[in-house]
């Protein structure tokens, strides 16, 4: 057998070739999160325009302690997409504070930002044991640990990152979460919510398209990556970064578009062989989806995948919802 064929195939190099090969190139999201992605996306929490993370964690400021304490003791908690986990924290201390250790099991793509987040949670809450996982959960398999028969699981699946994906996929996601799980355990979803009387479509646009540009080098970093992952010849500068709100799909969209006509090249790996991709002038390259939900919408997600919801939290200006559902 020819040593080539021995070779596993690149998840990377497969997500490239379908998706720009695609008669609309389009990109996956996981894709942005190498160590660099990871850090600009840590950049854009911070900044002015970007309302969801600082609204998130407020309401996880608010109520760690009755979300945690609705499940009884003991818990261990559990995360897709950790990332360095900086929200969750308020969780962890509160579940420190009525047992007296705590697992967390964070799963995410990035080994630097869970290095960053077994640091940061060990050294900051005393009783708290990290367990990280470097797993892209939408491709691979993850694993999540009941330490004892008694201990219930809180999954978490927050900062709205559910609304990177279809609805087909999102049900996909939690139904691969719901199997780990068993009746009695408990998902935390974070969901932001789509334009209303106290949030408006400009505002929804800055958040995604800031002044600083830092996510417009975010969303050029992908190719970065390509680059650097599979020797793709992308010129970054060459593309502008462009956000658009979608009512129709009730979706914020992140393109990259070609300022001119260029082709680009993918080499030869085990995935396939050399292809050779062409841009039009305008031509774009779909890279996110953030959908944006209503009370029934996110009702709905969850009860496809065998979840009941049992209380939703919001900020005062109903920008975001954190809902609390038990696995059925």
């Amino acid at each position: 057998m020819p040593t080539q064929e021995l070779i596993a195939s690149n998840p990377v190099s497969e997500a490239a070739r379908e998706g720009l090969l695609a008669a609309r190139k389009t990109l996956p999201p996981w894709l942005f999160y190498d160590e660099r992605g990871s850090r600009l996306f840590e950049q854009i929490t911070l900044l002015p325009e970007y309302y969801l993370t600082r609204t998130e964690r407020a309401i996880l400021a608010t109520h760690a302690p009755e979300i945690v304490s609705s499940l009884g003791a003991p818990i261990t908690l559990a995360e897709l997409g950790a990332g360095t986990a900086t929200k969750t924290g308020l969780l962890l201390a509160a579940a420190a504070r009525i047992q007296p250790t705590v697992l967390y099991q964070p799963i995410d793509v990035s080994p630097s930002a869970l290095d960053e987040a077994v640091h940061n949670l060990q050294r900051d809450i005393p009783g708290v044991n990290v367990r990280p996982q470097v797993a892209n959960y939408i491709t691979e398999p993850i694993r999540i640990t009941r330490p004892t028969k008694h201990t219930r699981i809180l999954a978490l699946y927050i900062g709205s990152s559910i609304g990177n994906f279809s609805p087909a996929e999102a049900r996909g996601i939690l139904l691969n979460l719901r199997a780990q799980l068993a009746p009695g355990d408990a998902l935390l979803l974070g969901t932001d919510l789509a334009p209303g009387p106290n949030k408006s479509e400009a505002a929804l646009i800055a958040a995604y398209d800031d002044a600083q540009g830092v996510t417009a080098a975010f969303n050029r970093n992908i190719l970065t990556h390509l680059n650097r992952e599979l020797g793709t010849n992308f010129i970054p500068g060459c593309f502008h970064h462009r956000a658009l709100w979608n009512p129709t799909e009730s979706r914020m969209e992140m393109h990259l578009e070609s300022k001119r006509p260029q082709s680009v090249t993918i080499p030869a790996d085990p995935s396939g062989p050399a292809q050779t991709i062409h841009f039009e002038r305008g031509e774009t390259i779909h890279t996110e989806n953030s959908h944006k939900f209503t009370p029934a919408t996110i009702a709905s997600l969850l009860a496809t995948a065998n979840f009941t919801p049992t209380h939703t939290y919001h900020d005062p200006n109903h920008l975001f919802a954190v809902t609390l559902a038990t696995a059925i």
